[in-house]
């Protein structure tokens, strides 16, 4: 069974940053590995599965057209919309993934944090809809925790497992600690040097 919404609704209710993501250097650092593997420098449209209370939103705003930020706390959406209250290019989405899903078709799609609270069931059909909403040539970006959770379904690693099994997209980049594991996968493959013309690979 998926971790329920009252365990996530009862987290920011209690606090609102329940995981430190504005103060604790590990959450701060994995952003900027989070941002700095993205192959593109700004994207039209970006979906953010799982936002929480804004910390990560606030940094892809600045690299979206469009930043639609989704969760299924009441709570974390609040708070996630007061943190980007002067960002126009926001919006926000509440529901239950994957069985309620946000409308339209997304150049990126960031999945951090989020997948080992997810049962098998709903895992699969989670990565099945990420890959139905990704637009031609779209991105998808996953970061996970890779220790156990206690309660959780899964660990990082067997997320990002049935991720690469699914999406059946060339990946850009494994980067993989003690700590995390973060991927990136794109239907276009070509690198970052390819496309500012500092290489040419052989056909």
């Amino acid at each position: 069974m998926s971790v329920a919404d009252s365990y996530f609704e009862g987290m920011f209710r209690a606090d609102a940053d329940p995981w430190a993501m504005r103060t604790r250097w590990y959450e701060r650092r994995k952003r900027s590995l989070t941002l700095a593997c993205l192959p593109q420098h700004e994207y039209k449209s970006v979906l953010e599965l799982g936002c929480a209370n804004g910390e990560l939103s606030a940094k892809l705003a600045n690299r979206s057209g469009r930043l639609l930020c989704c969760d299924t706390s009441t709570t974390a959406l609040e708070l996630a919309q007061a943190r980007l209250k002067q960002r126009p290019n926001v919006q926000f989405w509440q529901g239950r993934l994957p069985k309620e899903w946000p409308p339209g078709k997304f150049d990126l799609i960031v999945f951090s944090e989020l997948g080992y609270y997810l049962d098998s069931t709903d895992l699969t059909q989670l990565i099945f809809s990420m890959r139905y909403a990704l637009a031609p040539g779209g991105t998808v970006l996953a970061c996970h925790w890779r220790p156990t959770i206690d309660g959780c379904p899964h660990t990082g690693d067997q997320v990002h497992a049935e991720l690469h099994h699914l999406l059946r997209m060339p990946r850009l980049v494994w980067h993989q600690e003690a700590d995390l594991l973060l991927e990136v996968w794109c239907e276009d493959a070509t690198s970052v040097a390819e496309q500012e013309g500092l290489i040419r690979r052989a056909t």
